[in-house]
């Protein structure tokens, strides 16, 4: 394989996640990184972000294993109810 750790690929929104980040929700610490989308693992319920775009308190309803794609720098611990949530980056 010429290149097996993609150095210098440029990465686009449709690549697969190169990060998985486990996901504690609190009202005052940002995500370590950015993600472009949540996963829940184990209970579904609401989820209250901030958007990478500036949009402030977002509610999404994450079903249990779904993925959606949303672009996140924060999970807020109040206003959500889901569990087990994973970003993916």
């Amino acid at each position: 394989m010429a290149n097996p750790d993609f150095t210098g690929h440029q990465v686009k929104l449709s690549d697969p996640a190169r990060n998985v980040l486990t996901i504690t929700p609190s009202d005052g610490a940002l995500l370590a990184y950015p993600v472009r989308a949540l996963h829940c693992t184990v209970t579904a319920g609401l989820v209250k972000v901030d958007t990478a775009g500036g949009d402030v308190a977002v509610f999404l309803y994450l079903a249990l294993g779904a993925v959606v794609p949303v672009q996140c720098t924060k999970v807020y611990s109040t206003g959500t109810a889901a569990t087990g949530i994973v970003g993916f980056a």
